[in-house]
């Protein structure tokens, strides 16, 4: 299954979530995905601080290895945000009114995607944890 096909896959589950362009978000992501990463888990939603700012779609996955923010510009350009586990450092699970929030803490900025449907955080919430919580174990391992 493609990414695109997961993000899709993401965004019906969780129909609240608000993200859109979901097919060129993910075809960003798709070429930086090298051939030994396998895609773990993926969804969508908008990388921003604020819940009224609707133009920030992304789509983010998380790999064997790290999770890619892929975002594509309207007019032309991309931006491809990566977290790799030795930077990773904490998250935050924000809940609203009417849509969650995730904010992953790295040692150099704070990783926002809004919008996203109140249902999806806790399964948003373990596949990050879980991989961050395995990948620091191996990192560390190597670092001996």
């Amino acid at each position: 299954m493609s990414i695109a096909e997961r993000a899709w896959e993401f965004k019906k589950k969780y129909s609240g979530t608000i993200c859109w362009r979901i097919d060129k978000h993910a075809k960003i992501v798709e070429e930086y995905v090298n051939p030994d990463e396998k895609v773990l888990y993926v969804f969508c939603g908008q990388k921003n601080h604020l819940f009224r700012d609707f133009f920030t779609s992304c789509v983010v996955v998380l790999t064997n290895k790290r999770i890619l923010i892929g975002q594509k510009r309207v007019v032309w350009g991309s931006f491809l945000t990566q977290i790799t586990p030795d930077l990773y450092n904490d998250m935050k699970i924000y809940r609203g009114l009417f849509f969650g929030r995730i904010i992953i803490d790295t040692l150099k900025e704070e990783v926002v995607i809004s919008n996203l449907a109140k249902s999806s955080l806790d399964e948003i919430e373990t596949a990050i944890s879980s991989f961050m919580m395995e990948a620091k174990k191996e990192y560390k391992k190597d670092k001996k």
